[in-house]
């Protein structure tokens, strides 16, 4: 096997301190999640091209929506809008006990803002379900097909513990518990990132599909259901793995308020004015590319007058900037109304 526990990774510290503070150990779980969407962050700045300009997929044409697709669109770009207002409003208010304590609604904003631009974006392509395994499998698939920027091209493939890391180059190295102050470092994170991520996920299909009687993989010597996997079973299930993507990653934020997991992150000692920043600053640079692909498909026009019609609260806010800073200036004027001819 290629990787086992975190087996085949190179340490990037290797005369950190083995004792630590009792204190930090209980905010070490803490820590590590931040730094990995710090991590995410500081990839994003200053990894490799971060802007959908130069992507041909951009660039490529498609069916002409209905109009009840672009209402249907329109209404998920809304959810959006109105998730990151309210993850952006949290984030805002700067004061430490609040963010802390604001763990609990807006980890879950975080992803689920996300989430909805990415029904938005899909709903563009066909893709019409809202079926969320399958949003996050087709999510997957434009990922590996370059429909987005290099800096979050990356993905994890590959069998149960038999793992392969894409587009990360620096990944094999085994990260530290600092933040990441160097791309080297940012890569091991997230590799690791990918690494767990994908793990837990494998873990969850065994579950389900072992709790099916119908579709349950069984032993070939008594026919009863299996208890132990080996690689050749954990293969069975790769397929319904999907790639490992941001996306994903992302998808870790689903922590339900009845969780002590929660409870563990609120009680850390980690910065978590940090974590907000990061956070807003993964999920903005998402939601804009995903509306970079819907101006694209619905036509720019029509966009730009379905920003101006938006509610009150939403108003010249970051909608509009990024409409004008990022959105705009993708589309010269001949293609004003990109996406609207027949």
């Amino acid at each position: 096997m290629k990787e086992k526990e975190e087996d085949n990774v190179f340490q990037l510290n290797q005369n950190e301190p083995v004792e630590q503070d009792k204190d930090w150990q209980k905010s070490i779980p803490a820590q590590v999640f931040l730094n990995y969407f710090f991590a995410i962050n500081y990839h994003l700045q200053h990894g490799e091209t971060s802007g959908v300009e130069q992507l041909a997929f951009l660039k490529e044409s498609q069916a002409e929506l209905s109009e009840q697709d672009t209402e249907r669109i329109k209404r998920y770009l809304l959810n959006s809008w109105s998730t990151e207002y309210a993850l952006r409003t949290t984030a805002a208010l700067g004061d430490e006990a609040y963010m802390r304590n604001a763990l609990y609604w807006t980890f879950p904003q975080a992803y689920y803002t996300v989430f909805s631009g990415l029904q938005a974006f899909l709903y563009t392509r066909g893709v019409k379900s809202s079926n969320e395994a399958l949003i996050l499998r087709e999510a997957g698939r434009l990922v590996v097909k370059n429909a987005y920027p290099k800096a979050i091209g990356f993905y994890a493939s590959g069998h149960y513990d038999d793992f392969n890391i894409h587009r990360l180059p620096l990944s094999h190295y085994k990260p530290g518990l600092q933040i990441a102050g160097k791309e080297l470092e940012a890569q091991a994170q997230i590799g690791q990132f990918l690494r767990t991520t994908r793990r837990q996920k494998a873990k969850s299909i065994r579950q389900q599909v072992q709790a099916n009687s119908a579709i349950a993989i069984r032993s070939a010597k008594t026919g009863e259901v299996l208890q132990k996997f080996g690689p050749q079973h954990w293969q069975q299930l790769t397929w319904r793995v999907g790639y490992t993507t941001l996306f994903d990653l992302l998808a870790r934020l689903r922590i339900s308020s009845s969780h002590r997991e929660i409870d563990r992150f609120v009680q850390a000692d980690i910065d978590f004015k940090l974590f907000h920043e990061s956070l807003l600053e993964i999920v903005s640079y998402l939601n804009g590319i995903h509306e970079s692909y819907v101006a694209q498909a619905i036509g720019i026009q029509q966009y730009e007058a379905y920003v101006k019609e938006l509610p009150a609260y939403l108003q010249n806010s970051f909608v509009a900037a990024r409409l004008q800073q990022h959105i705009k200036p993708l589309f010269g004027d001949e293609d004003y109304q990109l996406g609207q001819a027949a």
